[in-house]
């Protein structure tokens, strides 16, 4: 890494960032800032302009106007020290399934001119040593995209793009993709940017998330900034629950039914403590008292149907 880039912290930021194709603006002059190492969670719905903004940090096309730079260097189709520092897995692997596992690397290996020993590197990392020398086709899904990762990690990237990395995988294989993709940054030091439907899994891989709805931001920064903006929400089993609900209404609360429990919006733990007092001193029963943070599935709902 160069002394500017350390110097900078953020492996990709771009700077009013535009694209439009014939009379729809896929992209507006948005402003993303990745930090280093760091897995970076880009979400949206479809056509929220997340394809067109890798494909532009990734220089595949150019924007109207603003900049993308990467290691705080101008991204160029024909910066090729950049592009050796970058690995990239989008959706399904491609994959030869009649060779091995180490043969798949080795023809990568030989085309990008890398050290042999990159490949014992990468089989260790993703776990695929045990079956290194079984044809592809014999491999289970889970096996074949920790494949693919090896191989986008084979020219020892300093930042990873994924999109959609678990797509098409059982539980059991999400399950193993996602620690594998968290503990990179702590393990090999590589900055993450990922881009995924799966948005519990997200949050359970991402450090900063960034939420993008037609073309434009509606949030950036850390996951738990992300949080802090939206209230928790308290959930209550009680008996009388139009009663309750009319006698929390009168007391300013906002209130909802919700599957046979009361939800109620609120601010802290505390004021928990005051509804539930409130019940209880006008002679009502609680059941059953929960807090919840909203989930990140919550508040995407929230930033993008609104």
């Amino acid at each position: 890494m160069t002394a500017s880039a350390l110097s900078h912290p953020y492996c990709i930021e771009t700077r009013n960032l535009t694209r439009s194709f014939k009379n729809v603006t896929a992209v507006k002059n948005l402003n993303l800032q990745m930090p280093y190492q760091s897995v970076y969670g880009f979400l949206g719905p479809n056509g929220a302009g997340k394809t067109t903004t890798i494909r532009m940090i990734l220089g595949l096309i150019r924007p109207d106007q603003g900049s993308v730079q990467v290691f705080n260097e101008p991204m160029t189709r024909n910066n090729i020290q950049i592009f050796r520092k970058i690995g990239a897995l989008v959706e399904s692997p491609s994959l030869y399934t009649h060779l091995t596992g180490e043969e798949n690397l080795e023809v990568t290996r030989r085309m990008l001119n890398l050290p042999k020993a990159n490949i014992g590197n990468v089989l260790r990392i993703f776990d695929l040593q045990s079956a290194r020398n079984r044809l592809v086709k014999g491999y289970s899904m889970g096996m074949k995209q920790r494949l693919g990762l090896a191989l986008a990690m084979l020219g020892d990237p300093q930042l990873l793009i994924l999109d959609e990395p678990t797509n098409g995988l059982d539980p059991a294989g999400i399950h193993e993709i996602r620690d594998l993709i968290r503990d990179l940054p702590k393990n090999s030091g590589v900055s993450v940017f990922l881009s995924s439907h799966l948005l519990s899994e997200v949050e359970q891989m991402a450090s900063h998330i960034g939420i993008i709805h037609q073309g434009d931001f509606q949030f950036q920064g850390t996951l738990s900034e992300l949080q802090s903006h939206h209230a928790p929400r308290l959930y209550l089993q009680v008996s009388d629950r139009d009663e309750i609900g009319k006698l929390l209404k009168l007391n300013g609360y906002a209130v909802t039914a919700n599957n046979g429990s009361l939800q109620v919006s609120i601010t802290s733990p505390s004021q928990a403590e005051q509804i539930n007092h409130l019940i209880m001193h006008h002679g009502y029963l609680i059941q059953q008292s929960t807090i919840q943070q909203p989930t990140l599935e919550d508040i995407f709902i929230n930033l993008t149907q609104k």
